[in-house]
């Protein structure tokens, strides 16, 4: 499949990858230039991959049964991050929910899992309309610290007063668009939805964006700002067989509220937990399934690794035993050598 935006990327001389069976742009001048580009400047994301589902009807506590968070706290034109688990407590998807009014919802989900999502949301949505829009509707993220310059320049009202997790209806460059303060980089920025054919509006943004320096970003860098901010990935970080316990997402559980896998994570005992991880004496990096050793024994595996461009070294996230602290010493095997790391925070980064 194809981004309504293949074309500028082709135009941009973006480097194309499949994802998910999208051809979407890995990089454009480089992954550690546009990283830098985003924390010290602004970036633009094409992130029309990811999938819309919109929820009409009296839906909302049945969209509460489907999620950890409390959807009771967000009002309308407001947006909750949340795991919508199985019955056992595995996460099938992280998601965010964005509140129109509380007949009207729009949830996105991750691309590589556009299909299941859908079926699950469908079968435990009793009454009410679930439409999946993905192809219906572009998604752009403007991400960094002259994000809002760019839309205060392009006319876009109150801007400096949304905050993070509010979304507004309005027109930009003439098309309807929802724009929500938030993102997927650690910095200020934020996600754009409009009419798939209003192609134009990407030229626009980095028209209005060369003053501050604007550059395209492709998914390689998307992958290392998430990675610093302490971000999950799916389908590296979390996944069916994990819970949001296991992972450093305790704080969307709410088990004040009723939702699919509750009494399991109420019961399971958490044995094992995800940390960050830093290696120190070499430039290599850990990947996905690389192991952690601790005085010769196997005790934890890598998640997600790359080098980290703020940082200067190597970086990632792994499961260890959920007794080692913050500051343990560990060794991790990166090809036929282990490499001395230490156990940290999941939150590299902080603007």
């Amino acid at each position: 499949m194809q981004s309504p935006f293949f074309k500028n990327h082709l135009e941009l001389k973006a480097k194309m990858v499949d994802f998910h069976g999208w051809e979407m742009p890995i990089q454009y001048s480089g992954i550690i230039d546009e990283h830098k580009n985003v924390r010290e400047h602004v970036g633009l994301f094409d992130v029309s991959h990811m999938g819309k589902f919109k929820i009409s009807g009296n839906v909302e506590s049945q969209i509460q049964n489907l999620i950890t968070n409390d959807i009771s706290k967000i009002s309308n034109n407001q947006s909750i991050y949340s795991p919508m688990c199985n019955e056992k407590g595995g996460i099938i998807d992280d998601i965010i929910i964005s509140k129109f009014n509380s007949n009207e919802f729009l949830i996105v989900v991750n691309s590589s899992n556009i299909k299941k999502d859908f079926a699950w949301i469908k079968n435990n949505i009793k009454s009410g309309e679930i439409k999946d829009v993905t192809n219906e509707y572009a998604l752009i993220a403007l991400q960094g610290p002259k994000a809002e310059n760019i839309l205060k320049d392009a006319g876009i009202e109150q801007i400096e007063n949304l905050k993070a997790f509010h979304f507004i209806e309005s027109k930009f460059d003439g098309v309807d668009c929802i724009i929500s303060r938030t993102g997927y980089t650690g910095e200020d920025g934020f996600e754009i939805f409009f009419d798939s054919k209003q192609v134009q509006i990407w030229n626009k943004l980095l028209e209005l964006g060369s003053k501050y320096g604007i550059k395209p970003i492709g998914l390689g860098a998307r992958d290392t700002l998430r990675l610093e901010a302490g971000l999950m990935l799916y389908g590296n970080d979390i996944d069916e067989t994990i819970t949001p316990l296991e992972a450093p997402l305790k704080w969307t559980v709410k088990f004040e509220t009723e939702f699919i896998g509750k009494t399991v994570l109420e019961q399971k005992k958490v044995e094992k937990k995800m940390r960050g991880f830093e290696i120190n004496e070499t430039k290599r990096v850990a990947r996905e399934g690389n192991k952690i050793y601790d005085q010769g024994k196997e005790v934890g595996v890598v998640t997600s690794g790359s080098f980290s461009p703020t940082l200067g070294k190597p970086i990632g996230y792994c499961f260890v035993p959920l007794e080692y602290p913050i500051g343990k010493e560990i060794k991790i095997g990166i090809g036929d050598k282990q490499y001395n790391g230490k156990i940290v925070s999941t939150r590299f980064y902080k603007r």
